[in-house]
């Protein structure tokens, strides 16, 4: 008798399954079963916040929720900020425009945790509010000056997507 159980998920629009042991992470079950590879994985401890996905629009750590907690519930990688034809959407050519990624290992999670914010603070709010809000995605690479004014280009337009 197999331990697996299925997951539905709504994940960037559209629903997918898969059957997983109850131990999958969230994270694993995106990169392995859905092949949605823009969501990394380092810490593995929830300390970075390089693996933020959107649960029902709030951003989570997707090292560490297992993957049956999100059945029947709505996903949002950073592979769904994109246009279906692959256009970058208004934040990630913000990011572009505006140099907003260095190694772009943390870029996924900052972009949907700006996402989130924009949603809340479609103005962009202060250069104190946007740090706080992105405070909980970790950058080796950058002094965070321009994810702040890319995040700061992209309030305004719609934005966040």
């Amino acid at each position: 008798m197999s331990s697996k159980r299925e997951v539905a998920v709504d994940v960037n629009g559209v629903r997918r399954t898969g059957l997983v042991e109850p131990r999958v992470t969230l994270a694993d079950f995106l990169r392995d079963e859905l092949d949605l590879t823009g969501t990394h994985v380092a810490c593995e401890n929830g300390v970075c916040g390089n693996c933020n996905v959107l649960l029902d629009g709030e951003t989570v750590r997707s090292c560490l929720l297992f993957a049956v907690q999100a059945n029947g519930r709505t996903l949002t990688t950073v592979e769904g900020l994109a246009a279906p034809d692959g256009t970058l959407g208004v934040l990630q050519q913000a990011f572009h425009d505006n140099h907003g990624l260095q190694c772009g290992f943390c870029t996924p999670a900052m972009l949907l945790t700006a996402h989130e914010y924009l949603q809340s603070h479609p103005d962009g709010g202060t250069d104190v509010e946007i740090r706080e809000a992105i405070s909980g995605v970790l950058c080796r690479c950058t002094g965070y000056q321009h994810i702040v004014d890319s995040i700061r280009a992209a309030a305004g337009t719609g934005g966040g997507g």
